[in-house]
């Protein structure tokens, strides 16, 4: 087992990535090094065998460097930026990139990995932060089978589902079509419940159908609650997420895939963007049905 690991991004899900990769140490001698470039987010990071500092070069010589970050950018700034952090860490390290990141994106940094010598698994995560705080995230893992074996025992600190997807991107394909999936279903949901209220249906008892009966899902699980209420400022922000359908259809262009849904579905997102609700999480895709159809999807209590 390695006995350097070093995680590089302490956002919503990678600050409980760290305590669960140091709470479950293999031995005394395992040392996990957290970074962030804001100390802000280094607070509550004190426990045996973790090192939190703001410092990219204290990760400098690890075997294995997990990586947390928004956008395939940020990953690629730092991995082969001006600190070129890839090729400080130990000759035979393995580069995990947790992130959610494009496909192309993906095989371009597995690229310049393999170029110097050094391993490379792309494994983003599913599960919220709850399932991150918990320890039970889903991971997809893309990259070589001795490579994802290498690192599957860290792997299984933070999650218990563990997917060996395939060859290097595979891990990022699969991540892209879960949230996909998971967009179109909200969209659903935004242009549909604003119509049912339009047309006279109670908000309450309409949420007990969409999240007990046959059409229900995650999304409408976590989101339909947090619309009753009003609530749009407790999931990832829409600005941010948006990469994910950049990342489909981008798919979809290259190797000409009809994909009429998807687009739809990016198409309310879009809307969502451009009346400025890019800072609100994705149950805000209501709002624009909402001011078209003059309705509110809120609850009696709201």
């Amino acid at each position: 087992m390695p006995t350097r690991i070093a995680l590089l991004g302490l956002g919503a899900m990678g600050h409980p990535i760290a305590r669960n990769l140091a709470a479950k140490r293999a031995s005394e001698a395992e040392t996990i090094v957290a970074v962030d470039a804001d100390p802000a987010r280094l607070a509550g990071l004190d426990a045996p065998g973790l090192v939190a500092t703001a410092d990219p070069g204290q990760a400098a010589g690890v075997e294995v460097l997990f990586l947390c970050l928004p956008n395939g950018d940020a990953v690629e700034a730092a991995l082969l930026g001006a600190d070129r952090l890839l090729e400080r860490l130990a000759a035979d390290a393995v580069v995990v990139d947790l992130s959610t990141i494009a496909h192309a994106k993906a095989l371009a940094i597995g690229r310049a990995v393999a170029a110097t010598g050094r391993r490379f698994v792309d494994a983003p995560v599913s599960g919220a932060p709850a399932g991150a705080e918990a320890g039970t995230l889903t991971v997809m893992c893309g990259g070589a089978a001795g490579a994802v074996a290498r690192v599957r025992p860290l792997l299984e600190r933070i999650g218990t589902t563990i997917l060996h997807m395939g060859p290097t991107g595979s891990g990022q394909l699969t991540k892209t079509i879960n949230n996909v999936l998971y967009d179109i279903n909200i969209a659903a949901l935004a242009e549909v419940l604003p119509m049912a209220v339009a047309m006279g249906l109670d908000p309450d008892q309409l949420a007990q159908v969409v999240t007990t009966g046959t059409s229900r899902s995650y999304a409408a699980q976590y989101f339909v609650p947090r619309i009753l209420e009003g609530r749009f400022d407790e999931g990832y922000p829409m600005g941010a997420a948006y990469k994910d359908l950049v990342a489909a259809a981008a798919i979809a262009a290259e190797n000409g895939f009809p994909m009429p849904v998807t687009a739809a579905a990016t198409a309310t997102y879009q809307t969502a963007l451009r009346q400025g609700h890019a800072d609100k999480d994705k149950g805000a895709m209501v709002l624009p049905f909402e001011a078209l159809l003059g309705v509110k999807v809120r609850g009696r209590t709201t």
